[in-house]
């Protein structure tokens, strides 16, 4: 299942870098300010998502196709990690001290 998962999360990380690009080329195509902010300033690229609803209405919602894949994948990658972790409960009363530890009586 943790393969299977993995490979949902790679399906996801390439569907989002693709429609991401497109969505970057379309902000350098409106103007290289809008391009660079897209790129390196935060939220900039929210706002040009708002003001330019009607050219990157398909790329942005086609990329939200990734979100299953990301969800179903990390569920089937996580649930095999929490089913191998050790058990570290804090509250273990079954608890003994070390031997080279003596305790007076």
């Amino acid at each position: 299942m943790e393969i299977v998962g993995l490979i949902l999360i790679t399906i996801g990380a390439i569907i989002a870098l693709i429609y991401g690009i497109q969505l970057i080329i379309l902000a350098f195509k409106t103007s290289i300010p809008w391009g660079l902010g897209y790129i390196f300033v935060p939220f900039v690229s929210l706002i040009f998502i708002i003001m330019h609803w009607e050219d990157a209405k398909r790329p942005f919602l086609k990329g939200l196709i990734c979100i299953p894949f990301y969800l179903i994948g990390f569920m089937m990658a996580g649930t095999n990690a929490i089913n191998n972790a050790p058990n570290t409960n804090p509250f273990n009363n079954n608890l003994t001290p070390p031997s080279s530890i003596t305790i007076p009586e």
